[in-house]
């Protein structure tokens, strides 16, 4: 946050003038001023820690501060508010997830060192790596997705269309879509820590344990629907937007467009990660064709 303050001192001409700043300056340039102050932060934590999951640590807390800089600079204006709601009843569900998990306690995520060992094993470009992708794009991809909550500061219309309650009625069910998948996985790594410690465990999940992996509930209908739940929500965030602009550029499609690539980036090093290390994954893939979308098994 400090740095994020720094970030921002200069264009705002000073300390005396920074809240002056805050309060009228373009809403967007303070939103990418403040990803950017993050960006260099967690960019300077990786390097002194040797972790670089410190902008995971953010993911779920700095678009919910986005959202509600909007709301707060649009006076609350009842549709960014909803808007701001639902971004933080999603980042609350991430945040607690990632919690419970040890995310906060220097537990770094599972890619950065296998790709830092297996694919980019240049110190030098490694950083390179880390400074582009990991921070810089990553907080800007915070800003990207988050933009058609932005695009609700313009709509001035007192009455809502019953599509924009009918998406935000579609958002909180994809927020509840990937909390079941979250504690489908963490009920699944309960029971395999249990039988490592040969401790009595739930039997439904006895062949999941012994093959290394979850492969029902959720899981039986998709190979990742926490992936499937989130891009659906921020789909969804943009689409409240949509129904209120009628316009895909002004109401920001690009945002979840771009959080889509990524993703599917994301799901192939998980998918080449996971066949690695688990002989029957691959037999997974036949009987779960689909990666993300739910779909019937096979």
């Amino acid at each position: 946050m400090i740095l994020t303050v720094v970030v921002i001192l200069p264009f705002a001409g000073g300390i005396t003038s920074f809240v002056y700043f805050i309060n009228s300056a373009n809403m967007l340039l303070v939103v990418w001023l403040w990803a950017l102050g993050f960006a260099i932060a967690s960019f300077a934590f990786g390097i002194i820690t040797k972790d670089n999951s410190w902008i995971d640590r953010i993911y779920s807390i700095l678009p919910v501060g986005f959202a509600w800089y909007y709301a707060y600079r649009s006076g609350f204006a009842f549709p960014v508010l909803i808007a701001a709601i639902l971004v933080s009843f999603w980042g609350a569900r991430l945040t607690f997830n990632f919690a419970r998990k040890g995310g906060y306690c220097g537990m770094e995520d599972y890619r950065w060192p296998f790709l830092r060992q297996n694919k980019i094993t240049n110190p030098f470009l490694w950083e390179l790596f880390n400074l582009s992708f990991i921070s810089l794009f990553q907080s800007g991809l915070f800003v990207l997705f988050t933009y058609p909550v932005y695009s609700l500061t313009f709509y001035t219309a007192e009455s809502l269309p019953v599509l924009f309650w009918i998406f935000s009625g579609l958002g909180i069910m994809l927020v509840c879509y990937e909390f079941t998948a979250d504690q489908q996985q963490w009920n699944f790594h309960a029971a395999k820590k249990a039988a490592a410690q040969q401790k009595d465990y739930a039997s439904k999940y006895a062949n999941d344990v012994k093959n290394g992996f979850l492969s029902q509930g959720l899981f039986g209908l998709s190979r990742h629907p926490n992936y499937f739940g989130e891009l659906g929500f921020w789909w969804t965030i943009w689409l409240l937007a949509f129904s209120l602009t009628c316009n895909p550029v002004t109401s920001g499609f690009f945002g979840p467009l771009v959080l889509t690539f990524v993703m599917t980036g994301s799901t192939i090093l998980a998918e080449s990660i996971s066949s690695s290390k688990y002989p029957e994954y691959r037999n997974y893939k036949k009987k779960v064709i689909s990666a993300v979308i739910p779909w019937f098994y096979k």
